[in-house]
């Protein structure tokens, strides 16, 4: 049996970034029931940082990681972490209240975010249908991230403070037992004083195990299709485009668009699939809104995020299960908060209070809590 001082379940983004900043005072051993890191989740996520996009909460977790993600330490990686690229949120004609609700909401913490006209849009996105558009709002602090870059990173501080990942490593039974969670997986037995629970989807599944309240954790399919428009250039600085009530976005990345129609499709955790239906409404959504004619798809693929009741994770102990602390919920914003919600989360589970900085940012810990459902 090998013994730490934290157990993680589960090594995605949510998971290694815990690690990263625990592993610096803490032994800790994390547990993937997948082959690699990242499968379900981290490995499909088409990344970008913005100040703009979900609750409050979120945004703030988002911004206090914006100095890391674009001076991260050398020690951290060998590549770039993020590249600045911009971020429109459109609107129609009827979306316009939604436009402006939102655009009043986020210049709270972020006041450089403004209005721009449909004009100003299609003259920096030439495939912009001006007939389709009233307005947007530009997010000029939105960043394209290096998904890889960021995940490997966390993995690499882990290791490098002496922790370790097992692969192939499920759950399959949990006891409590002499002050220590003992676990039981196909890569062997492990116990540590304290189990984190960052597995995802698959989350409340776990804390069902050993007796935790529900924190009714739903996984959302949301599906990605990739092509190279016949009829258009295309410019990996265009900014992101993202329709304000999230009928559908878009973004360049290496010459190719990446598109969605925003689904939110509830489904159980599983190694989730695009589904036909999914990638036809991205193609009528994107060519409705866009000059790009879309003849043939390079690949499609889905992903799960998963959210809680209100959109915001869940990180710090269950107060009903002794030494089972959480750090799931992440949503479709596990990139970008993987900062504050890392140096959140580690802090819970060593017993003390939220950073200062992301204290400062109007995060408390009541905020992520689970005893808030």
């Amino acid at each position: 049996m090998k013994e730490a001082d934290f157990l993680i379940a589960g090594a995605g983004i949510g998971g290694t970034s815990c690690a990263n900043w625990l592993s610096e005072h803490h032994s800790v051993i994390l547990l993937e029931m997948e082959s690699q890191p990242g499968y379900h989740t981290t490995g499909r996520s088409v990344a970008v940082y913005t100040e703009a996009y979900g609750p409050r909460t979120i945004r703030a977790l988002a911004k206090s990681g914006y100095e890391f993600l674009t001076n991260p330490p050398a020690s951290f990686t060998d590549i770039p972490l993020s590249r600045p690229h911009g971020l429109f949120f459109v609107a129609r004609d009827d979306q316009m209240p939604a436009l402006e609700a939102g655009l009043a909401d986020v210049q709270e913490l972020s006041p450089d975010i403004q209005l721009i006209s449909a004009d100003e849009a299609v003259a920096q996105i030439p495939v912009l249908r001006r007939d389709y558009l009233a307005a947007a709002f530009l997010d000029p602090n939105a960043l394209a991230l290096d998904v890889n870059a960021i995940h490997q990173g966390y993995i690499r501080g882990l290791r490098r403070n002496g922790s370790e990942i097992v692969c192939n490593a499920e759950i399959q039974g949990l006891e409590r037992k002499g002050g220590k969670w003992h676990a039981t997986t196909p890569a062997g037995e492990f116990a540590a004083p304290v189990l984190i629970n960052a597995a995802g989807a698959w989350a409340d599944q776990l804390g069902q195990m050993v007796g935790a309240r529900k924190t009714h954790l739903q996984p959302k399919r949301r599906t990605v299709i990739a092509f190279t428009p016949q009829n258009a250039a295309v410019d990996d600085d265009w900014p992101v485009v993202i329709d304000c009530q999230e009928e559908f976005y878009f973004k360049v990345d290496a010459g190719t668009v990446l598109g969605s129609p925003a689904d939110e499709t509830h489904v159980e955790p599983q190694d989730v699939q695009p589904e036909e239906i999914d990638i036809a409404y991205t193609i009528d959504r994107l060519q409705r809104a866009t000059t790009m004619e879309i003849t043939k798809l390079q690949r499609t693929w889905a992903g799960l995020r998963s959210f809680v009741l209100d959109g915001v994770p869940v990180a710090g102990y269950d107060p009903d299960v002794e030494g089972f602390c959480w750090c799931a919920g992440q949503g479709g914003y596990g990139i970008e908060t993987s900062v504050g919600i890392g140096r959140s989360s580690a802090a819970l589970a060593r017993g003390e209070a939220l950073p200062d900085d992301i204290q400062a940012l109007g995060v408390s810990a009541a905020d992520l809590s689970p005893n808030r459902f």
